[in-house]
């Protein structure tokens, strides 16, 4: 006789297509970058698999291990990784997530790539740093031409080939950043790290870093001081000739979540770099890369919210209690429209953004103004808003979502990451106020897109009290939080008015605008239409029978 029958359990969410995403296929066409709707919607298919989600719980569950010795005692500073974890980098490189739009002259290529990102970092987030670092260090690489034109084909290469190699040896390379000291974090020009300049024009790095990930690159951009101060150097992994430069992993980090990802003190021994830029002029150089992968935080932290709802919503379409399904009790479709509203907030302003960055990189000067204000608003808010979405989605699982099977914990412990990575929120927040003192015109290009909405008498009234906020100058570091999340709710209803839909629109503003809401997710007022924004994140295998 069976002791028990299993039932009421949801199923796995396998099979269904993460690019199946209305705000995202939408936001694909207005940015320009319609041509990539196909292969878009392959990457997506094949993100929805079990094999590829199995991947991400591999990586994860076996993270990497560094080897600095071999058998025989000689330094090696290597990595070892699962099978896994080249799996999925192999397949990101393949699509294009690093390096290829800087080779891909079609408008539209950095919105298809960010758009891949967003689908692929639905699979797992660790992989993506290494990833991202590739893409964001071909602008700081430029200033370099010389090292530029010998490097950035390889960086770009649809390739990918793990291990360590002299770089040209290589079918494609993997690039990282190394910055942060113990004595400065964000403070990146309380660096003590030296170079030594050699007579053949080369430079000699010594130094100690405190956290550098994406230690498996080949080529890493390192800041250290000469006499004219901080300067930004490419050093490679392995040299020229074949011989290991001294680039010493001491040990790696153990991390809250992106386990997947090494991240490791490093020492640089005498080690064997090229200077890139001009000497001195080191921060402004490697701001050029912290500039990428900022835009890669918010595009991560929109990504984890749409697979925290899409999860809770498929878990809520196949679980009962008290005699009904989750998905059609009052207070859940509470929840679970709250969090898809957030969502689709998210996805919206990062598809904007997106937009926006691929024509600054094509001398559009409006649209440059524009994203040097905007994007560091929105990485605040929107890697801010990350960790609660997380946790609420985790809490509509019950104990079923504390459970690592369920790769809800995984979701949650990489929620924070966002907020703290390439400038933590008082770091982001200041990085606003920097940009609105160096270059008024990014405040007026951030009201004149806000403005595109028309007169919507919410909106407007937001945008008179930030103005207002704004030239309290005596109190802007101390309020500074303040005005930056009412720029970033003012920014996301202008364009959930233009581009979103109704019943997602007026929940927003309702909740965000006007305060009709609690402090938590599941408070949306009564008549708001729960059907078609939950329909908005409902995934076709999801749909109950």
């Amino acid at each position: 006789m069976q002791t028990h029958e299993v039932f009421n359990q949801s199923v796995p969410l396998h099979g269904h297509n993460v690019a199946d995403d209305r705000t995202l296929l939408d936001g694909l066409v207005r940015e320009g970058a319609e041509w990539a709707v196909d292969e878009l919607s392959r990457l997506g298919a094949l993100a929805g698999t079990e094999q590829v989600q199995e991947w991400g719980r591999l990586a994860n569950e076996h993270p990497p291990i560094l080897r600095p010795y071999d058998r025989f005692g000689h330094r090696i500073d290597d990595i070892e990784f699962h099978p896994a974890w080249h799996e999925l980098m192999s397949t990101a490189v393949a699509n294009g997530l690093h390096g290829a739009p800087w080779s891909d002259t079609r408008a539209g290529s950095h919105v298809a790539r960010a758009a891949k990102f967003y689908v692929w970092s639905n699979v797992e987030a660790g992989h993506t740093c290494p990833i991202s670092a590739t893409y964001a260090a071909v602008p700081a690489l430029r200033e370099n031409p010389e090292l530029a034109t010998i490097y950035e084909p390889l960086l770009s290469n649809a390739s990918y080939e793990g291990g360590l190699k002299p770089p040209l040896e290589k079918a494609g390379l993997l690039a990282t950043m190394s910055m942060t000291e113990k004595q400065g974090g964000s403070d990146i020009r309380a660096n003590t790290t030296r170079a030594i300049p050699q007579a053949d024009g080369t430079y000699r790095i010594i130094g100690h870093k405190w956290f550098t990930s994406a230690t498996m690159a080949d080529l890493f951009l390192v800041l250290a001081k000469t006499d004219a101060g901080v300067t930004c150097f490419l050093v490679p992994r392995v040299l020229p000739d074949g011989t290991r430069n001294n680039v010493r992993l001491m040990r790696l980090k153990d991390k809250l979540g992106n386990r997947s990802n090494p991240s490791a003190e490093i020492e640089y021994e005498n080690a064997f770099a090229w200077r890139v830029g001009d000497e001195g002029r080191g921060v402004p150089t490697i701001i050029k890369m912290v500039n990428m992968t900022r835009l890669d935080c918010l595009i991560g932290a929109a990504a984890g919210m749409r697979r925290g709802v899409i999860q809770a919503v498929h878990h809520a379409t196949h679980r009962q209690a008290f005699g009904n399904y989750l998905i059609d009790q009052p207070l859940m479709r509470n929840v679970l429209a709250d969090l898809a509203v957030e969502s689709e907030a998210a996805s919206l302003l990062m598809m904007r953004l997106a937009g926006a960055h691929d024509r600054a990189t094509r001398g559009d000067e409006v649209e440059s103004d524009f994203l040097r204000l905007a994007l560091a608003v929105g990485k605040y808010w929107v890697c801010k808003r990350w960790p609660a979405h997380a946790a609420e989605a985790l809490e509509c699982f019950g104990g079923n979502g504390f459970i690592e099977e369920s790769q809800m914990p995984r979701l949650f412990r990489e929620s924070p990451l966002n907020g703290i990575w390439e400038g933590s929120g008082n770091v982001a927040a200041l990085d606003v106020l920097r940009a609105m003192a160096k270059n008024p015109r990014t405040v007026e290009g951030f009201f004149d897109e806000v403005a595109l909405a028309g007169p919507e008498p919410s909106i407007q009234r937001a945008v008179s009290e930030i103005r207002a906020q704004l030239t309290d100058l005596a109190n802007a570091e101390v309020l500074a939080r303040r005005v930056i999340e009412r720029m970033a709710l003012v920014l996301q209803a202008s364009l959930l008015v233009r581009y979103g839909h109704p019943a997602v629109t007026g929940a927003f503003i309702t909740t965000r605008l006007h305060g009709d809401r609690g402090s938590v997710y599941g408070t949306l007022p009564a008549g708001v239409d729960f059907s078609a924004i939950i329909d908005r994140v409902t995934t076709k295998v999801g749909r109950a029978s």
